[in-house]
């Protein structure tokens, strides 16, 4: 039976950054997926993965971002990039009712995100008052898709990872949280995730 439902944040309860990050290649003639291959190729000691743990703020991750991806022959301006990340992460109105109708039938609710300081407070900080439990990847020093940060949003819970539900957009997060026995619903259209949910749980969310 599930108890909980852990949340990520961005591409799941807020507008998807991806599609930023994908608008302003398009913007700046850009390789189509030219940043995130950037991000991949410098892999866990890289600036983004470090940014993401709270190793950096964003003010200290900018440049070295920057030659990381000169160094993989593309240019980008950090820290417009970051602002129209920040500009984007909106709720989607969708999501905050289904997480009002989860903690209204008694469900544990968390989120689980792999975000960064920006101008001195994590990306999302407004949506606190949604979950019982609230994990953040630069507040606990692990990023997804690390094992670890999915058995820590379980102990907050207080509940076993069968016992619990994980929406996230990136196929590679979900995994770990399978491997754990958490039961995954991947997000690729906000209404389908929730009408997953709604069938996993036994009643509609939307």
């Amino acid at each position: 039976m599930i108890e909980a439902v852990v949340f990520d944040l961005g591409g799941v309860v807020l507008e998807s950054p991806l599609e930023v990050i994908a608008r302003y290649e398009r913007a700046h003639g850009l390789p189509a997926g030219a940043i995130n291959r950037a991000v991949v190729a410098a892999g866990e000691q890289g600036p983004w993965a470090r940014l993401e743990r709270g190793e950096y703020t964003v003010e200290e991750f900018c440049e070295p971002f920057e030659a990381e991806c000169r160094a993989q022959g593309v240019r980008v301006d950090a820290r417009r990039l970051m602002q129209e990340i920040a500009e984007a992460a909106r709720p989607r109105p969708v999501m905050v009712q289904a997480l009002q109708r989860l903690r209204a039938a008694g469900l544990r609710l968390a989120a689980l995100t792999n975000n960064w300081v920006h101008a001195g407070r994590p990306l999302g900080d407004g949506l606190r008052g949604h979950f019982d439990v609230f994990v953040e990847s630069a507040a606990v020093g692990l990023r997804k898709p690390d094992p670890r940060i999915y058995e820590l949003v379980c102990r907050r819970l207080a509940v076993a990872p069968p016992q619990a539900a994980f929406l996230d957009d990136i196929g590679l997060n979900l995994k770990p949280a399978r491997e754990l026995g958490m039961k995954t619903i991947k997000v690729d259209d906000p209404d389908a995730a929730l009408r997953e949910l709604s069938a996993l749980l036994g009643f509609e969310l939307t």
